[in-house]
């Protein structure tokens, strides 16, 4: 059968040389899948669920959307990946990720989700979570040749041999819950346990001074690991502080900030 792709003067069956990052497709045995933009739902879940994902100690890459051909004429691009993203243009070749998940809202193709959750399995994904954001809040997972679970908030995710940590599955839909894991995540990074740990390590050197000190370090880690661009003044402001409570403030904010002013306050953008 002749099938067209809008836009393209090709035709079908498709392959997967045939589209370039960017084309609003993935294949499925040559048959051409649109893709189309997420809502504000969809979109804050993908970055909640890939900030999660990216920042635990055991994972070396992840993305977003990133195009896997799974074979020449499959082309699949998982909500986030983890594990086989390659720091390269181009479409991932021969390789699966081992953790594939995936938001389903309001207007899901369930049986294209059926299929792609199929190609991937079959191409060598070892998991594939489906995060739902229609009715109770659930998460299904799926593992080849093993019959479809169910985990529920209060309960956790494990993804052994890809993830150091369980994911709780509250903090895939909550975004405070996410930050409280990425938090310990990336302090993990870092040979800390945890945000009590920079406490313990501090109250241990005596006078108060010791904690401030773990704190700072810890917020300078967190920026350096997030690539936030952060005025020098700013840094002088994180070296002088001598209030606890203000270094875990910004801490906390760090964690899920985009830009300066996220963590400090409107003022950053006039500094």
């Amino acid at each position: 059968m002749t099938r067209k792709l809008a836009g393209f003067n090709l035709p079908g069956p498709f392959r997967a040389d045939q589209l370039k990052p960017g084309d609003p497709y993935e294949l499925s045995g040559g048959h051409p899948v649109e893709c189309l933009p997420v809502g504000g739902r969809g979109s804050r879940a993908n970055l909640i669920g890939a900030t999660i994902l990216d920042s635990d100690p055991d994972v070396e890459s992840a993305g977003v959307d990133t195009g896997f051909a799974l074979t020449p004429d499959t082309l699949r691009a998982p909500d986030v990946a983890v594990g086989n993203v390659t720091d390269a243009p181009g479409w991932v070749k021969g390789a699966a990720p081992p953790l594939a998940v995936e938001y389903a809202d309001t207007g899901q193709d369930e049986v294209e989700l059926t299929a792609k959750i199929a190609d991937l399995l079959a191409a060598g994904t070892r998991l594939v979570w489906v995060v739902r954001l229609v009715g109770p809040h659930r998460v299904e997972i799926h593992a080849p040749e093993s019959a479809m679970r169910l985990a529920y908030p209060g309960e956790v995710l494990a993804a052994p041999g890809i993830l150091r940590n369980p994911v709780p599955v509250a903090a895939l839909f909550d975004r405070n819950a996410a930050h409280e894991v990425t938090l310990r995540n990336l302090l993990q990074r870092k040979g800390y346990r945890d945000l009590e740990q920079v406490r313990e390590d501090g109250k241990a050197e005596g006078l108060g001074e010791g904690e401030l000190a773990a704190l700072r370090d810890a917020l300078t880690l967190i920026l350096d690991q997030r690539a936030l661009s952060i005025k020098p003044e700013r840094h002088a402001e994180i070296r002088e502080c001598v209030d606890p409570n203000q270094l875990r403030r910004w801490l906390r904010l760090a964690i899920g900030a985009t830009s300066e002013s996220d963590i400090f306050g409107a003022s950053a953008n006039g500094a």
